[in-house]
């Protein structure tokens, strides 16, 4: 049975907002050279498609973990005029401290190298929780139609924002498993008193039960989000997640959970290996959004019932990252604006004026933007320069 959210009432907050304040691109995509400074406050990037908006985007997202707004390899966001490298600079301003952030690829194979005020960080922990980060992106439309595993994604993004080491949790759980199948595949692998199975079994109840805790503390606080949204034009939704470990972490304490999945590896260790995959886990849990108002399954909405859902809910993880760590996460919003009518978008920049953090959207037509109340900078992008629009401070 589907795991529901436990909501909770939100208090009255005293909430940060950090930023962005200065951003520098070597060869990254599209832009050879950039260095533009802006404000707290809504960031409108426009110009013709193709100019290089979602580039920018895309190179902020870089500053959080994992591959980006788009999911790409880190040698496709190379420019075609550089050296084979890019590099992304930030300045980011805090409610403790200014920090100077920079991630580089040097195109060598060696992988994204993060420094943080000028010394090699090991992982992005203290720059996910210096300056949450959430995005919503044209290709998330998708979300409920597409198969369980962007819903994983989706929430796996959300609930990195509230537990930065969630992100090397994943990653050892997924290197555990492929060794694992890897292992079971193998001819002439010994499924019973095998140590080096077991070994790999007891990381993954270990990886997978923290996973399915984490999730589930993300699936109540995006019901807080929720329940905390105002009344607009953007449908209520409910979410609720399915998967075994979660079931068991909701029901029971993490260390039986531990052993019954453990137990059940071991058991399933001839189903997988003649599957070729490990049939059960984390890595199958999928999430279930549906319409508040209707009662029906998200996926069964209309196409403009959909993005309303979609906006809600980044909208709500927002106010729940708030919430929770008392920070407003900066939004990377990549043509939200386009598909809305006019009551939809001023119910979204109320929503965002509300929030009252950094956000950065692109479009093609800064009319579009005309009645934003929140203190915006404009930056319009053509023939690969980015140059200040008109400030739009309303």
């Amino acid at each position: 049975m589907p795991q529901t959210a436990q909501p909770a009432s939100f208090a009255n907050l005293q909430l940060a907002a950090p930023h962005l304040s200065r951003l520098r691109l070597t060869h990254f995509r599209s832009h050879a050279q950039v260095d533009v400074n802006v404000n707290c406050g809504a960031v409108i990037l426009t110009g013709p498609n193709g100019a290089g908006k979602t580039n920018v985007l895309e190179a902020i997202s870089m500053l959080a973990p994992g591959r980006g707004l788009r999911s790409a390899q880190l040698d496709d966001m190379v420019s075609a005029s550089g050296d084979g490298s890019w590099t992304v600079l930030a300045d980011i301003t805090t409610p403790t401290a200014p920090m100077r952030v920079g991630v580089r690829f040097a195109g060598d194979g060696s992988g994204r190298e993060l420094r943080v005020d000028g010394a090699t960080a090991r992982g992005f922990d203290k720059i996910s929780l210096a300056m949450p980060q959430l995005w919503l992106t044209p290709a998330m439309d998708r979300l409920f139609t597409d198969g369980a595993g962007g819903r994983r994604k989706f929430l796996d993004r959300f609930a990195q924002t509230l537990v930065p080491g969630l992100t090397g949790q994943l990653s050892q759980y997924e290197r555990a498993m492929r060794e694992r199948n890897k292992l079971l595949q193998t001819p002439g692998t010994q499924f019973s008193n095998n140590g080096w199975l077991d070994g790999l079994e007891e990381n993954m109840a270990q990886l997978g039960t923290a996973i399915a805790a984490a999730r589930l503390g993300a699936l109540d606080a995006l019901a807080e989000g929720l329940a905390a949204m105002p009344d607009t034009v953007f449908p209520r939704a409910v979410v609720a997640l399915e998967g075994t470990l979660e079931a068991g972490v909701r029901a029971e304490a993490a260390i039986e959970v531990e052993d019954a999945w453990r137990g059940r590896l071991l058991a399933a260790r001839p189903r997988d290996a003649a599957a070729g995959r490990t049939l059960e886990g984390p890595h199958r849990t999928d999430l279930h959004v549906t319409h508040a108002g209707k009662n029906i399954a998200a996926a069964m909405c209309s196409t403009g019932e959909q993005k309303g859902l979609l906006v809600g809910l980044i909208m709500a993880q927002a106010r729940s990252v708030a919430a929770r760590i008392g920070d407003v996460p900066v939004l990377l919003l990549d043509e939200v604006a386009a598909h809305l009518d006019a009551a939809r978008r001023h119910a979204l920049f109320e929503i965002l004026s509300d929030l009252g953090g950094q956000c950065w959207i692109t479009g093609t037509d800064a009319a579009a933007f005309a009645d934003f109340t929140h203190h915006t900078s404009h930056l319009h992008i053509s023939g690969g320069a980015i140059q200040p629009g008109p400030m739009m401070s309303l």
